[in-house]
């Protein structure tokens, strides 16, 4: 809402710059509201055309994160809002234009009804009455606009949440249109509908010409009667002055030559050409990077449609809560996903991991690709065992806000259902070593709907238990695990997830009481608030993390949608 309403005070400056300094000849054509409207549109247009490709600079950002470049967390979480940054300059830019697109309807009808041959060179139109139609779709920046308005109509449609959800091939092919949009960008601005009087001197607007009007045979107008009141047909001589009245005259002034006018130089190559040559070069630097295929080292299948695939990468070095980029040939040329780091590499180990749920066509493509069978349900020999797996390209790591988990003394981490992924990588780095970093607490909230799901880490998380207990830290971890539906719960009872078990809770977490219990635990303290999950969960944490208690106690909250 506040982007908004800076764009349209910037709209309305702007409109009021172009109405205050609009030509004499446009308002006698009765053409300035619309070209007003449509300039100030259009600068609004060009900044949010400008600001929506930062965003997506993804190593510019991740650069940002982990250097000490910016030292400020503050600064570091705005850098996890660039998504809701993008989102929010995507709806402005259709916002506006439909605003432009209407006062260019405008424009089109003025210029044809209200022709003018006083003025070549400032009618869009050829001749009064002309049809408008010809306008919009037999000049460049008619029929350029008409095409950028069913690409934005395009790419606006298909990033709505049910056709992302639905099908995601449409959003992606769909969002990659940006580039023709961009290129028929730079084509609809060379037009130079707008024009601007190169010779104010000699021609100050609304001058009278007395050479043209006897060389036209006009009317001399009544301001001119008393002071000359007889006209002879010969021009005025070069070398005779211009009598003192015509000069000091309060209703008209004499000029000596007509109007000469030129386009207004283009301003949108100034606001787009830097982030669209950043953004050029930034995909240039990833698909050298990316290149090189992964090495799969092996694939394993766990309940509830999970896939775990592990890898080996040369020089590929990454933080815990960062994301990577899968692209697979063999299952899309063009299409490729962002996937949570579940495992990162270290000094010890270069293997690298991800967890993928099986929800959609690509992976499910992706999925027959890696098992001999879809429903083999055990873990796959190594890859000199089995057979080759498909070339698999990796991009990234990129940033994302659970970078900032280990940077609080406390943190609480709330998964829902594969939502764990991001939290899964920062366990692991625990695991390795908890000492080196800030912090001293970390409360881990896992919500799923059936029992399976949780042995997706179970294993994890009953060595970082057992880990922590024979280091003495039993506090370290606060491990809840709440099951939304009974069906199987007999399932996890078993020796080997002893310490789960009396950590499984059953029904939905109470999350005021947890908040209220977390502040009185760690008085004015700065909590770090971390979810992954539904939206209805995001939302109330989001509401009890912005309240304030008794207790002094700050929580800070950050979040990542995989929806």
């Amino acid at each position: 809402f506040f982007w908004l309403s800076l764009n349209a005070w910037f709209f309305w400056k702007t409109f009021l710059l172009y109405y205050q300094g609009l030509q004499y000849y446009y308002l006698h054509q009765m053409l300035g509201l619309g070209l007003c409207v449509s300039r100030a549109s259009a600068s609004v247009l060009n900044l949010n055309c400008c600001l929506v490709l930062l965003p997506m600079c993804r190593v510019l950002l991740a650069f940002l994160r982990g250097s000490q470049k910016v030292a400020s967390r503050k600064t570091r979480r705005l850098l996890d809002k660039s998504k809701t940054f993008h989102v929010t300059c995507g709806v402005t830019i259709c916002i506006f234009s439909v605003l432009h697109v209407a006062a260019h309807l405008v424009n089109a009808l003025n210029f044809s009804e209200n022709y003018n041959e006083d003025f070549l060179s400032l009618n869009a139109a050829n001749y009064r009455g002309e049809d408008p139609r010809k306008l919009l779709f037999a000049t460049v920046p008619g029929l350029t606009g008409v095409i950028m308005v069913l690409v934005l109509f395009l790419m606006c449609t298909a990033s709505t949440y049910a056709i992302r959800v639905s099908n995601y091939d449409i959003f992606w092919y769909t969002h990659n249109l940006f580039f023709v949009f961009y290129m028929l960008l730079m084509l609809h601005v060379s037009g130079g509908v707008l024009k601007y009087q190169t010779n104010l001197e000699e021609h100050p607007p609304g001058c009278f010409n007395p050479n043209k009007t006897l060389r036209e045979n006009m009317t001399v107008p009544k301001a001119f009667e008393e002071t000359f009141p007889d006209y002879t047909t010969e021009p005025f001589p070069e070398d005779l002055s211009i009598p003192e009245p015509f000069v000091q005259n309060n209703f008209m002034r004499i000029c000596s030559e007509e109007p000469k006018f030129q386009s207004h130089f283009p301003e949108t190559w100034f606001w787009i050409s830097g982030p669209l040559c950043l953004y050029c070069v930034e995909r240039l630097y990833r698909y050298i990077r990316s290149n090189k295929p992964v090495t799969i080292t092996s694939v394993i299948s766990h309940p509830s449609n999970v896939l775990e695939v592990r890898m080996v990468k040369d020089d590929f070095k990454a933080r815990p809560g960062q994301y990577v980029i899968l692209h697979c040939p063999r299952v899309s040329a063009l299409e490729s996903h962002p996937f949570t780091l579940t495992m990162c590499p270290t000094d010890t180990k270069a293997t690298f991991g991800v967890h993928l749920k099986v929800v959609g066509d690509w992976t499910e493509r992706f999925r027959d690709l890696l098992l001999l069978h879809s429903n083999q349900d055990t873990e796959i020999l190594p890859i000199f065992q089995q057979r080759r797996y498909p070339k698999l390209y990796v991009d990234g790591p990129f940033g994302s806000p659970f970078e900032e988990s280990l940077n609080y003394e406390v943190s609480l981490c709330v998964a829902g259902g594969i939502g764990v992924t991001p939290f899964a990588s920062i366990l692991n780095t625990l695991l390795d070593g908890w000492k080196c970093y800030k912090l001293r607490r970390l409360y881990f909230i896992w919500v799923c709907r059936d029992i399976e799901s949780f042995r997706w880490f179970a294993d994890l998380l009953c060595t970082l238990h057992n880990k922590l207990w024979q280091e003495n830290r039993p506090d370290y971890i606060n491990i809840q695990l709440y099951l939304s539906q009974t069906d199987g719960i007999q399932k996890i009872i078993g020796e080997k997830y002893q310490a789960l078990n009396s950590r499984l809770l059953i029904g939905r977490p109470r999350w005021k009481l947890l908040f209220d219990e977390i502040a009185k635990c760690n008085r004015r303290k700065t909590i770090g608030v971390f979810c992954c999950g539904p939206n209805k969960i995001s939302k109330i944490l989001h509401k009890l993390s912005n309240s304030s208690n008794s207790y002094g106690t700050r929580f800070e909250y950050n979040k990542e949608s995989f929806s």
